[in-house]
């Protein structure tokens, strides 16, 4: 059987600093498990983009055979095509048949050009990987769990980072390499603009807390006045509803749920979310869940933990203030 190739993927922080995405770990202790179902096969890493040179060494410590980087303008900015040839090159230079990336943004995006490229089956969203080398992964906004097997030679894997500890350091460096392409890479289309969109908060996929606005907040400015300082005074992420991103109340990459980002924080909250299925999709698996809503009937009051009928205009003020005196 193949070698394995995992997407390396970093999170560049508002200070200018870069570290390891959360996800890619996980998806890496993910690939880890799938390789011991095929009798140890190697595990590279493939880092792509401006300053992957850089960007490979932070990969060292993770126990893979060899970390791979490509740094090229024609990959110099995030593109499907571009990303998806030279991970198939990579693949065919490594030995590969498998490619497994998280179920981020970038992987949700590259992962079916990657698949197409290889005429590859793929199993998308993974949450577990079972000793006969199938997978588990949700359906139906989370209400069904299907074991599936991929019974293409080329295999093709996304994995939702909530559901895998993150690879842990150890000991060993694994030597870096560049990856040298001979064919040409499509350009398909020019990046005009890039815009990182900067924040002291914690990044929203692997925050240990998560404080999310809904539609009930009413407008960007109360979520500013409201949600903005409970997150603040929890060193949390914001998040929000897809009602409340489609009012123009948060960007779209603070979206939680189906169409957005899967989270599983150590605390969610959840303010003024009714709890539509499409968004428990994508928190259900937080390990405590606080709903505040003034709708007792809410479906959000299902599956948390602790529930406040209030008006959150009161109650999240006075939440704030009083976890403000509580740490001093």
């Amino acid at each position: 059987m193949g070698a394995i190739v995992v997407l390396g993927e970093v999170v560049v922080r508002a200070d200018g600093s870069v570290t390891v995405a959360k996800s890619s770990l996980c998806a890496l202790a993910a690939a880890a498990e799938f390789a011991v179902t095929r009798g140890g096969a190697p595990v590279h890493v493939l880092v792509v983009g401006a300053s992957a040179n850089q960007h490979a060494a932070l990969f060292q410590g993770y126990s893979a055979q060899t970390i791979h980087w490509f740094d090229d303008g024609a990959v110099s900015t995030y593109r499907a095509l571009p990303y998806a040839t030279v991970v198939s090159a990579a693949m065919d230079f490594i030995g590969a048949d498998t490619f497994v990336s998280a179920a981020s943004s970038t992987g949700k995006d590259l992962a079916p050009c990657v698949a197409a490229l290889r005429d590859a089956g793929q199993a998308s969203d993974i949450v577990a990987v079972h000793t006969d080398g199938t997978f588990r992964r949700p359906m139906y906004a989370g209400d069904l769990l299907a074991d599936v097997e991929i019974v293409t030679e080329q295999k093709v894997i996304t994995v939702r980072a909530s559901a895998f500890a993150p690879a842990v350091e150890v000991t060993d460096s694994a030597p870096i390499e560049r990856l040298s392409i001979a064919a040409p890479i499509p350009s398909l289309g020019e990046v005009v603009n890039h815009e990182l969109s900067a924040s002291a908060r914690p990044e929203l996929s692997s925050a240990a807390v998560v404080v999310s606005g809904g539609r009930a907040v009413g407008s960007a400015e109360q979520f500013e006045k409201v949600v903005f300082p409970l997150a603040d005074v929890l060193g949390a992420a914001v998040g929000a509803s897809r009602a409340a991103v489609d009012s123009g109340y948060a960007p779209n990459d603070w979206q939680v749920g189906q169409t957005g980002k899967v989270v599983a924080p150590n605390l969610y909250v959840a303010v003024g979310i009714s709890g539509a299925i499409q968004h428990l999709a994508g928190m259900k698996d937080s390990k405590t869940i606080v709903a505040i809503n003034k709708d007792p009937e809410a479906p959000i009051f299902e599956v948390a933990t602790y529930g406040l009928v209030a008006d959150l205009f009161e109650a999240v003020p006075a939440l704030t203030e009083a976890i403000r005196q509580v740490k001093g």
